[in-house]
């Protein structure tokens, strides 16, 4: 282990060979169905949750606890870590920062909490380089703001089949502005200082797809760049905008997969999201 661990949250959505690669500890961020609590990535599916959207069931999430975070810290301490860099979802979008800040008070080696401004492979992109930065000899400040720098320059886009999700939740910022014509247009999202705004609207789905290809080859060009395609039960419309980015970018890193179920309860069934980092795979 490097002096310096890297710690994330699950709503980073890093693949596991990634998050065993860079050695990176992800607490997990809680999903509520009906009353009961499950941890993301343990014990609730995303096909489970937006089973339970479609279903029009009580979903709702929440935040680890701060003992989570410093039960994680203390593991890592010992196990050998001398400081530890904690990296996180957007503080506007959920409390999990604020609780890894409080738990990060009773943490036997310091603890540099990160807010990311940010969310899914945006967040893991950047825990990934800081744990880059940490094993090529960083200090914990330094491994922290190479973290923030990378999710600053990420780019989230994403379209939702329903607004409706978005706004259950609160997470829907300044795209409120388009939930009044929510059934007369497909709305094109993006994550901007830490909060879900409006980027375009357009009249289908199929050119929304198109839409979010050619916003993502934009974003990555002149590259290099690491690019996640990411969905909720949408398999097949993913994997129509993967094939389309592999054609136009042959040689960039892409990831693909299902995003998990705490942002899958916010964004809800069809969602698409395209995710671009600049730079090289690491």
């Amino acid at each position: 282990m490097s002096g310096v661990a890297i710690v994330t949250d699950s709503t980073s959505y890093l693949p596991k060979e990634m998050v065993e690669k860079y050695a990176i500890t992800v607490v997990p961020v809680n999903v509520i169905i009906d009353g009961q609590v499950y941890e993301e990535g343990r014990d609730i599916s995303p096909a489970e949750v937006a089973e339970a959207l479609r279903e029009s069931r009580m979903v709702s999430t929440s935040k680890p606890t701060p003992a989570r975070f410093t039960q994680a810290y203390e593991s890592l301490a010992e196990a050998g870590a001398k400081a530890i860099v904690s990296i996180h979802v957007s503080s506007d979008l959920s409390s999990t920062y604020d609780s890894a800040l409080l738990g990060s008070r009773d943490a036997p080696i310091p603890v540099t909490v990160v807010d990311s401004r940010t969310v899914s492979m945006g967040l893991g992109y950047a825990a990934a380089d800081a744990a880059v930065a940490a094993a090529a000899g960083a200090t914990a400040a330094q491994a922290g703001e190479v973290g923030l720098q990378t999710a600053l320059a990420t780019s989230v886009l994403f379209y939702v089949d329903k607004l409706e999700y978005l706004r259950r939740g609160g997470r829907i910022g300044a795209a409120q502005r388009v939930i009044g014509s929510a059934l007369a247009v497909k709305p094109i999202l993006h994550v901007a200082n830490g909060q879900v705004e409006p980027l375009e609207k357009v009249r289908t789905r199929g050119k929304a797809i198109s839409r979010l290809v050619d916003l993502a080859v934009e974003k990555a060009t002149p590259g290099p760049a690491r690019i996640a395609i990411q969905h909720l039960g949408a398999q097949n419309y993913a994997e129509r905008m993967q094939a389309e980015i592999n054609d136009q970018l042959p040689n960039d890193e892409l990831v693909f997969g299902e995003i998990g179920a705490v942002v899958g309860a916010h964004v809800g069934p069809g969602m698409l999201s395209a995710i671009v980092s600049p730079g090289e795979p690491v």
